[in-house]
């Protein structure tokens, strides 16, 4: 055969990849129907359903050589994808932190997805870039950064911390002979991938200094001071403070602005995790317990959290955003021709090159729906925080922890006839079984701790209500066996 004639039977066999304008029509239409019946039975969803057979799943997952409807395809994303696990668009899921997925979020991946802009250099796509930067300079001026602040958009949480600390080390001239005698002050509550962070960023034999909590899970300003004060009278280089607005397992604010204090007088940089907390901001009862997050100079949200966009998007920005350019800038030879280019590139501000437009599903949310939507959605979950708090310590039996700082409330159950760790992790057991609601636990002081995280843009007071119903149903029949 010619090469012509292989090149003309290649081209008639792959012709299905691209696709007739009526064949996009009627797959985005079955795809869109698919979405809808999801969504509209999300009210009468399990948030919590267990998967079937394994091996079942995965031969329906199998590739095959030749075509199969679309039809087929989303009957099996239905049946063994969409259906199972934990079912985080519900407004009755309290476990972790919970995720929004808002619709306007999913329409704008597509359109990412469709034009396809390459924007890990800015004259690749300079229309998406510059909305990205957009939304970065937003995001800075909500926490009250000032002009000088830089940011990336991450794939999470998870990226953006190990960006934080990788910059962190740049701007302190961390070396690698530094490392030994380099302190980073935490504690037992800071999320595990800062620690995760510090050791794929080759920080790991760092001295970890674990700052004691006080009664209210934050993190003890005088113990961190003198710890701090100490290491320096040893010679020891303390170099990062990991503050946290909003820990996974209580939601305590850490004293942002006692911290800025230590910080600035021991010339220490201070991070602040937000992933959590940080969207809080945008409204004011939020920007009031968050009040000193300003004066850090890092810090990481995921708008997937408190900004309800689906999972896969995170946010470092650092208060001197030539510190983030210093650490990240780096060109190949390939890469000439945009040698002048005026725009702002994201690759000069993290590990990625090739990477997604990710600000297409901030921006348009944002957008359609104006930013006070956002604020008083996250008002309202401050709210329906303190009133399952209020109501919760009617139930008999149940033992509150702190008063929450944003929207995660903690207890146990403490009846006066058994263990109260047994107990607990009864009433869970119960709730799970229920299946109405989905909490999480935690360990905290050694005592197994039931957490209530309340976050889902669509969570309201009845859902609460409902929430405090299952508990006093369940703490009932516990008490009769």
């Amino acid at each position: 055969m010619s090469l012509t004639n292989r090149l003309n039977e290649l081209r008639e066999l792959a012709a299905p990849l691209e696709s007739s304008s009526a064949t996009r029509i009627a797959r985005l239409q079955q795809a869109g129907e698919h979405a809808e019946r999801f969504l509209e039975s999300l009210p009468e969803c399990e948030v919590y359903a267990a998967a079937g057979p394994r091996e079942e799943a995965i031969d329906a997952f199998a590739i095959p050589v030749d075509p199969e409807s679309f039809g087929v395809a989303l009957r099996v994303l239905d049946q063994y994808v969409d259906g199972i696990g934990h079912n985080l668009g519900s407004s009755r899921f309290f476990a972790y932190i919970p995720s929004g997925g808002l619709h306007d979020a999913a329409i704008a991946d597509y359109l990412a997805a469709v034009s396809n802009r390459y924007s890990g250099v800015g004259a690749a796509a300079p229309g998406a870039t510059r909305l990205e930067h957009a939304m970065l300079r937003w995001l800075a001026d909500v926490v009250g950064y000032p002009d000088t602040a830089e940011g990336d958009l991450t794939s999470g949480g998870s990226m953006a911390a190990l960006s934080a600390v990788v910059a962190a080390r740049e701007a302190n001239n961390i070396k690698s002979g530094d490392v030994p005698s380099a302190v980073v002050y935490l504690t037992a509550h800071t999320h595990h991938t800062f620690r995760k962070a510090l050791h794929v960023g080759g920080l790991g034999e760092c001295m970890m200094r674990e700052i004691p909590l006080d009664a209210n899970m934050r993190m003890d300003c005088d113990r961190l001071r003198e710890s701090i004060r100490q290491d320096q009278k040893s010679g020891l280089q303390p170099w990062l403070i990991g503050a946290t607005a909003g820990t996974t397992d209580t939601g305590s604010v850490d004293p942002l602005d006692r911290i800025a204090d230590i910080a600035a007088e021991s010339k220490v940089w201070m991070h602040v995790d937000a992933a959590y907390g940080g969207a809080f901001a945008l409204c004011d009862e939020g920007r009031r317990r968050l009040k000193g997050i300003e004066r850090s100079d890092s810090l990481i949200l995921d708008p997937h959290k408190g900004f309800f966009l689906p999972c896969g998007i995170g946010v470092l920005l650092v208060r001197n955003g030539q510190q983030l350019y210093d650490a990240f800038h780096a060109r190949g030879a390939y890469m000439q021709d945009v040698a002048g280019d005026t725009e702002r590139s994201p690759c000069d501000y993290s590990a990625e090159l090739t990477r997604p437009t990710r600000g297409l599903r901030f921006w348009l949310p944002f957008k359609v729906h104006g930013s006070g939507a956002f604020a008083a959605a996250l008002e309202e979950k401050l709210l329906l925080a303190e009133y399952f708090y209020d109501e919760c310590g009617e139930i008999p039996g149940i033992k509150l922890g702190p008063r929450p700082d944003l929207s995660i409330v903690t207890f146990r159950f403490c009846p006066e006839s058994a263990d109260a760790d047994v107990a607990s992790r009864s009433l869970l057991k119960a709730i799970h079984n229920d299946g109405r609601v989905f909490m999480t636990s935690t360990t905290i002081a050694g005592q197994f701790t039931i957490r209530m995280a309340i976050l889902t843009y669509h969570t309201h007071l009845e859902d609460i209500d409902l929430a405090l119903q299952v508990i006093k149903e369940c703490t009932v029949t516990i008490g009769r066996t």
